[in-house]
């Protein structure tokens, strides 16, 4: 017996989870529930977290969460608990399988059968935001080799496991070759450990272009955070729709099942909701916590629900359907069909007894860091961009004034009258003849900028490491 958390959330959550929970115990899964409450009630009560310490200590210590839908109200002072649930618990991977059901769920693309890993943690989404000037903001990408490491081994496990024989890396390092590049790197790396595996890796926009047209040709994606987010849509909504989806959030210690879709207030409490996304989701669950058997029992009576034509609304297509229901009737329609197996669709086997190898990340050994200058980031409304160089020429103290860009564009030295300017200025000073820089050398900089009354907004120190460059040129440089 598997002591699990469960929260019903909000809109039309508790209607799901009911229906999966009913299906759940009707199929005999080993589960006992702990119920928590958390979402939009949580937060208007005036936590402004939307979960209390009660919901934490129960998943941390039950270790799986099977959550519904939740609402994070509207307006200023409520950061999404989805996120915060993710990376609180070190949930780096996101897995959202994306399949067909033709004919039976009307789709123009009905060989659709791909999974997307996604890293669940980091990028864009660390959520480290800031107004610089009046005109520019700036939002930091992180990207990290750990976080890189253990979401790409984990989709090369993920594939071994369940069969897969192609694994392929999205990724835009044609332009980011820092942090994509990164990404890039690791997935080369990593590859090499599984020579029974395809690889292949392409740029994000041509990729998501062919999944979106022929995603029969894909099989395992693994991506980063965002674009993760942006493919594994259209793959759930190609495959036939968004709300037969479901996905794993798996961390080291705990992880998280869920739908892919939100909580549909404007729907709920009307019996409408389809429960498949959330009941696909408990699939999963049943995968991880090694009852395969039961997993099977429910995802090949849901198979035959839906090769019978029991529909619910969001799937229902005249020609295609046979019975409109709602969202009791389809669970209940489910639990009539446990023990049975599809005709037309494949039934699922899932292996037994076997388990990834995801050893815990060791660090390598450190890089030579040398410093070698630094970017300071101003802010300045002039029009002539000598003028501001002149400015800085002053800050000269051992490295010198070597470019200057704006939205990373060089400007200066020779830039284009035609390049359009901000008040955000990245203003370049290096070393000339490739010495080291003294660390004090950076402070003094800021020091001469007060008294010339330059405004410094950030600075990034610019840095080698085992001789290569970590920082990137200017655009036109």
């Amino acid at each position: 017996m598997t002591k699990i958390t469960v929260a019903k959330g909000d809109g039309i959550g508790p209607e799901i989870m009911d229906a999966v929970l009913d299906i759940l115990k009707h199929a005999e899964a080993r589960i006992e529930i702990d119920e928590v409450k958390i979402g939009k009630n949580v937060y208007l009560a005036g936590n402004t977290t939307g979960i209390s310490k009660e919901a934490w200590n129960s998943i941390r210590s039950n270790k799986v969460f099977l959550k519904a839908p939740i609402t994070t109200p509207q307006g200023g002072g409520y950061k999404s608990l989805n996120v915060t649930l993710r990376k609180t618990l070190g949930l780096y991977s996101n897995v959202r399988p994306c399949k067909s059901y033709a004919p039976f769920v009307a789709t123009k693309h009905p060989q659709t059968d791909v999974v997307i890993v996604r890293e669940n943690e980091e990028d864009l989404y660390a959520g480290i935001e800031h107004q610089q000037t009046d005109e520019v903001v700036q939002c930091l990408k992180l990207i990290s080799r750990p976080g890189c490491e253990k979401i790409i081994r984990y989709a090369f496990e993920y594939a071994r496991m369940y069969d897969r024989k192609k694994v392929s890396c999205f990724v835009k390092d044609n332009i980011m070759k820092q942090t994509d590049g990164l990404f890039q790197q690791v997935f080369k790396e990593i590859s090499a450990e599984y020579p029974d595996i395809e690889t292949e890796s392409m740029i994000i926009d041509i990729a998501a272009a062919r999944l979106a047209d022929t995603p029969e040709i894909f099989d395992v994606i693994v991506t980063s955070n965002l674009y993760g987010d942006v493919i594994s849509d259209i793959a759930a909504q190609i495959s036939g729709s968004v709300g037969l989806a479901g996905s794993s959030n798996i961390g080291e210690k705990c992880a998280m099942f869920e739908a892919i879709h939100g909580s549909a207030p404007t729907i709920a409490g009307q019996n409408i909701a389809n429960p498949s996304g959330l009941l696909q989701a408990a699939v999963m669950m049943l995968n991880h916590i090694g009852q395969q058997d039961v997993a099977e029992k429910i995802k090949n009576a849901w198979a035959c629900t839906i090769e019978d034509g029991i529909h619910t609304a969001d799937i229902y297509k005249e020609g295609i359907s046979k019975k409109l229901v709602g969202t009791a009737e389809f669970g209940q329609a489910v639990i009539e069909r446990l023990g049975k197996q599809p005709q037309q669709l494949k039934p699922v086997v899932y292996k037994r007894g076997v388990k990834m190898n995801l050893p815990t990340y060791k660090r390598r050994k450190a890089a030579e860091k040398v410093l070698r200058g630094v970017d300071v980031f101003v802010d300045w409304r002039g029009e002539n961009v000598e003028d501001l160089a002149k400015s800085l020429q002053k800050l000269n103290n051992g490295i010198e004034l070597t470019m200057i860009t704006n939205r990373g564009v060089k400007v200066w030295p020779n830039g284009f009258d035609e390049t359009f300017c901000t008040d955000h200025w990245r203003c370049r000073f290096e070393d000339k003849v490739g010495q080291t820089v003294p660390q004090s050398t950076i402070p003094a900089i800021f020091n001469k900028a007060v008294d010339e009354k330059i405004d410094i907004v950030k600075s990034e120190n610019l840095y080698e490491f085992d001789g290569k460059k970590g920082y990137s040129l200017g655009q036109g440089q």
